[in-house]
């Protein structure tokens, strides 16, 4: 299921100054969240397992099954929006796992996606959005008037926003260090920057869901990006600072303003 991946000089060097001891593993199939069975199949290579679980009061009546299987005992890795790399701290030393869907995008860019999963396993983030919001996620359910899919989507993108603020200095100062990657970094934000116009306008029109938009503009962040209204605002050292409870009153005051 899983085989140690071969880095590249410019990753190897990453992962030495920021989780020297993860281990990075190609896995043989897809996933979204990692079925338990293969899950741990990490045993075999690692020290040891701490599955996560989560307090199931943090969720609301109506929240997405996968929440529910997240918030659980049962050890899985990964959820749906998470990518095509995948990190976890639930193992001693922690995993980095690339999935097979990478294939056939550029090496260049497949090196970033990798790095920048060593980056975040070194800041020591939570590894999903219902670790960052906590009890907070009911608030955020409750302020956002989405169904719960698109809640969770909502969700998961103000996380990766806000993990975003924090790494995004490390990518731009790899123009410097390792430019292959700060290229693949800043190749990527350009191929952003372009969707970004107009995508208030499309959102007012019903052209663009929210949700859609808020993952677009939160991906934009660990670019360095302008951002549109009302996503500017996420682009701030107090939500930074602040976390979870910054995301729920903005999202509080954005829909506020969009259901009147």
């Amino acid at each position: 299921m899983f085989t140690e991946r071969e880095l590249s000089p410019q990753v190897a060097a990453v992962r030495e100054r920021h989780a020297p001891d993860a281990l990075v593993l190609d896995a043989a199939n897809d996933f979204e969240t990692l079925p338990p069975a293969q899950a741990e199949d990490l045993g075999l290579l690692v020290d040891a397992l701490d599955p996560k679980t989560y307090p199931r009061e943090w969720l609301p009546g109506d929240a997405p099954a996968v929440l529910d299987r997240l918030a659980g005992s049962t050890f899985t890795i990964g959820a749906p929006g998470d990518g095509s790399v995948a990190w976890t701290h639930q193992t001693d030393p922690p995993v980095v796992i690339v999935k097979p869907r990478v294939q056939g995008s550029p090496t260049e860019f497949i090196d970033f996606l990798v790095a920048e999963a060593l980056v975040e396993v070194g800041l020591d983030v939570p590894e999903h959005f219902l670790g960052f919001f906590r009890e907070h996620y009911r608030e955020l359910d409750a302020a956002v008037s989405l169904d719960p899919n698109a809640t969770y989507q909502v969700a998961a993108a103000l996380y990766d926003g806000w993990v975003g603020l924090h790494t995004r200095d490390v990518f731009a100062g790899w123009l410097e260090t390792e430019p292959g990657l700060g290229d693949a970094w800043q190749d990527a934000g350009n191929r952003l920057e372009g969707r970004l116009d107009g995508l208030s306008r499309e959102v007012a029109l019903g052209k663009t869901d929210f949700a859609d938009a808020t993952e677009l503009a939160c991906s934009a962040i660990k670019h360095a990006l302008e951002l549109p209204a009302p996503f500017g605002a996420l682009d701030a050292e107090a939500y930074r600072d602040r976390g979870a409870p910054y995301a729920v009153r903005w999202a509080e005051k954005t829909f506020e303003k969009l259901d009147e």
